[in-house]
């Protein structure tokens, strides 16, 4: 039991997790007292779990994502971000898909997408150019 003053506070909280995250990654010694008390295991190695690679795009349908983009092309505040990033006014980008998808972290990987996507153009666009200088 702690001091009553730190009981049910943050800073206790916060010391137990660190505490417990200490232990945890302890080695049991064989020993049935002290900090690292327990009986010698070995670690057995699991595979992954289906569930550890939710959400992550596989190729085929990433692939008929980038078909479908290149097809249906960009939503109209898509485009107002390209334009923002192509003045340089990241920020306002940003506040602009935030205020369109709700949180900022799908904010900030949608200005990231629109950059990238940006950049991939500017690319193509050099090449083009490069090519018709050729001819």
């Amino acid at each position: 039991k702690l001091h009553p003053e730190f009981d049910n506070s943050l800073f206790c909280t916060l010391f137990l997790r660190l505490l417990a995250s200490v232990l945890v990654n302890m080695v049991a010694s064989g020993i049935a007292i002290g900090l690292n008390k327990g009986h010698v295991t070995t670690k057995r190695v699991l595979k992954p779990k289906p569930s550890a690679r939710k959400g992550r795009c596989g190729k085929r349908v990433g692939m008929i994502r980038n078909i479908i983009r290149e097809v249906a092309g960009s939503a109209p505040y898509e485009k107002r971000l390209m334009e923002l990033l192509k003045v340089g006014k990241d920020k306002r980008a940003l506040k602009v898909a935030k205020k369109k998808l709700g949180t900022h972290l799908r904010a900030k990987k949608k200005r990231d997408e629109m950059s990238g996507l940006l950049r991939k153009m500017r690319a193509a666009g050099h090449d083009m150019k490069k090519a018709a200088v050729k001819k």
